[in-house]
């Protein structure tokens, strides 16, 4: 790494963890190159201990279950580090909207019940798992280090009234599916996001993905960076 990368590197990682939210109002912003950015968002995302999530996918189905009856919709939750997520889970059954809740920690996913409401283990084969979102060694920290191809460096925009860095990239299909929390089959994608100039916080990202010839459209959105949750395993003995 170039000494003047690293320095940008680890000042934003200072600003980050010496932060007690998302709410970074430093007049400081990191320099506008795609070389500068991704690396100081890679130390940025890789330091996250606890953020809220929202996964939306529009277009063609993608099935969550292995007889592929529940078709994922959204996904808003929160993680906190190391490895716990929560989220409720929107999900159409035929053409039956439902919601069920996912709690994840440390490998193990519990769902409730879409009839009862009540907690159960996850069954075998289903893939959806939010905590690999920020796992340093599986999710963005090295996706921005190392995942990404044909950097394109678009510009500086307002996003939803905010200054944002846009960055565009061909993405490393093993790392997509793990910060779609295992929702898509591995494929090289082109990968979109928004950046917030003063943290290198990854606040918007969107991409398209394809199977048997039919495409489905995401959006991510990370918002409450550094808001404390507690995220508890279920009681499933009642």
């Amino acid at each position: 790494m170039k000494p003047a990368r690293r320095l940008v590197a680890l000042v934003v990682l200072a600003l980050v963890t010496g932060s007690c939210g998302g709410g970074n109002t430093s007049a400081s912003t990191l320099p506008p190159d795609s070389d500068s950015v991704l690396e100081a968002s890679s130390a940025a995302m890789g330091s996250v201990d606890y953020v809220r999530f929202r996964i939306e996918r529009s277009g063609a189905p993608v099935y969550i279950d292995p007889l592929d009856t529940l078709n994922f919709s959204i996904a808003e939750g929160q993680f906190a580090a190391p490895s716990s997520a929560n989220a409720v889970v929107t999900l159409a059954v035929g053409n039956i909207n439902a919601q069920i809740g996912a709690i994840a920690i440390d490998g193990t996913t519990w769902l409730t019940n879409p009839i009862t409401g009540e907690w159960e283990n996850a069954p075998e084969g289903y893939d959806f798992n939010p905590a690999t979102l920020f796992d340093p060694e599986l999710g963005w920290r090295p996706l921005l280090a190392e995942g990404l191809d044909d950097v394109v460096w678009v510009g500086e925009v307002t996003r939803n009234d905010q200054p944002r860095y846009h960055i565009r990239a061909q993405a490393d299909q093993d790392r997509v599916a793990v910060i779609l929390a295992g929702l898509i089959r591995r494929q090289p994608v082109e990968l979109d996001m928004w950046i917030e100039p003063t943290t290198g916080y990854v606040r918007e990202a969107e991409l398209s993905t394809v199977h048997e010839g039919q495409t489905s459209d995401w959006y991510i959105e990370f918002t409450e960076f550094g808001e404390p949750v507690e995220i508890s395993a279920p009681d499933i003995e009642s």
